[in-house]
């Protein structure tokens, strides 16, 4: 079962827990999952005057994503930081580049997922996922959230990210803040579950 992780990530956060995604996915007996990065769209200067270069160079060597990666997946769980409550330009534009899948119905059928980063802990993180799944929706894909089975999205004993909608994360308003271990395992969770019930599909 080919499981996709197509995400965007500017500092880290998100690459962090995409990583945690692919080694939780590939822990379902059958599944071989791939990390891809969404192609960026601002220039290096401003990637430079952002801050955002050293990221970008640990991510270089992942394969860029494209909408025949979409189209190949058996599964596929996409991870954005969050902007004013959406998803980030570079995942819509790479989304908006897809309207050839929706038009053969390429993607009908597939679960898919999503997780997000925010600066604040009310920062947009389940808005953002929340404006994604219509994308997910108009492809026609089957969309697998975060059950309340994980249990690591209860209580108010630290500052946590996660939601029934999604796993997330908090970076801090400096960015600081990388994903703690409880953010990790809900991503993690969600990325079992969605590969479990995609081998179901398939079955």
């Amino acid at each position: 079962m080919k499981f996709a992780i197509v995400f965007y990530s500017m500092y880290g956060h998100i690459y962090a827990m995409a990583k945690a995604a692919a080694e939780a996915a590939r822990e379902v007996p059958g599944t071989d999952a791939v990390l891809y990065r969404v192609p960026e769209t601002l220039p290096e200067e401003v990637l430079g005057k952002m801050g955002a270069q050293d990221a970008a160079k640990a991510m270089s060597g992942i394969p860029l994503a494209t909408p025949e990666v979409l189209a190949e997946a058996d599964a596929i769980l996409f991870g954005t930081p969050t902007r004013f409550g959406n998803m980030c330009g570079q995942m819509r534009q790479f989304l908006d580049s897809t309207g050839g899948l929706w038009m053969k119905g390429a993607l009908v059928g597939k679960p898919g997922g999503v997780f997000a980063s925010s600066a604040t802990q009310h920062g947009g993180q389940e808005s953002t996922i929340l404006t994604f799944l219509p994308t997910l929706l108009h492809q026609g894909m089957v969309v697998v959230g975060l059950p309340y089975s994980f249990q690591g999205q209860m209580g108010v004993d630290e500052v946590m990210g996660n939601s029934p909608y999604g796993a997330s994360t908090i970076a801090g308003g400096d960015g600081s803040r990388m994903p703690s271990q409880r953010d990790l395992d809900g991503v993690r969770f969600q990325a079992r579950h969605l590969a479990g019930i995609a081998h179901k599909l398939m079955a």
